[in-house]
């Protein structure tokens, strides 16, 4: 039987964290290691018990949720840690800062307990995720940035530009292998040498490129 998955919960609300704690662990398979009330006592803990998934809220006191996750992702010493930002802000500001501080995941608080579980197991292996509510947000965010000079995607290939396009649409890798007619794992390698050559962090880096460069728009 495979170990659980660690968390580490950051959030100044004491019931919320309660809550939380309840939630992910229901199935058994998720276990909270840990509670903050701020995200300086927060980067402490994660810094400490080296989770797998930090859920994160963004408006806290000392040290707000963007400033702790940026500090995880800068340190080396806790590469792998993932963070999934749960809060009951939608605006476009707070979403784009999330995914651009290198959180693998943004969900809104009124996420039901099966998806919170889902998303908590999807950031934990590796994917990035984004509510659809909140891809919405990132879409109108991201497209108020588009810059007409792409060369942050010289280098690419035509292919990876039609890879990078598919995952800011948000295609699975199954539904590009399928658009491309290339196999599952023909898919993920073009993913995976995406990332490379982008120096993006995760999936969701590669969606808010897509938009900031124009490959992708709102409704397209």
């Amino acid at each position: 039987m495979s170990e659980p998955i660690r968390v580490v919960i950051v959030d100044d609300q004491e019931l919320v964290r309660a809550g939380l704690r309840s939630l992910a662990e229901r199935d058994g398979d998720i276990t909270v290691v840990d509670e903050a009330p701020d995200g300086r006592s927060g980067l402490s803990r994660v810094r400490e018990l080296r989770p797998d998934v930090v859920l994160m809220d963004i408006r806290m006191p000392v040290m707000d949720g963007l400033e702790a996750t940026r500090a995880i992702v800068a340190d080396a010493a806790l590469d792998g840690i993932r963070v999934l930002i749960l809060t009951t802000f939608d605006e476009d500001e707070n979403v784009h800062e999330a995914i651009r501080s290198g959180a693998s995941g943004y969900l809104l608080k009124d996420v039901s307990p099966e998806d919170l579980r889902a998303a908590i197991r999807t950031v934990a292996a590796g994917d990035a995720l984004l509510s659809p509510s909140v891809t919405a947000t990132v879409m109108r965010a991201a497209a108020s940035r588009i810059v007409t000079d792409r060369t942050r995607l010289d280098g690419l290939s035509e292919r990876e530009i039609e890879v990078l396009t598919l995952v800011g649409r948000g295609r699975t890798n199954d539904e590009i292998a399928a658009d491309l007619f290339l196999s599952p794992a023909t898919a993920r390698t073009y993913v995976s040498r995406l990332l490379g050559k982008l120096a993006a962090r995760d999936r969701a880096a590669l969606v808010v490129m897509a938009y900031e460069t124009g490959l992708v728009s709102p409704g397209r």
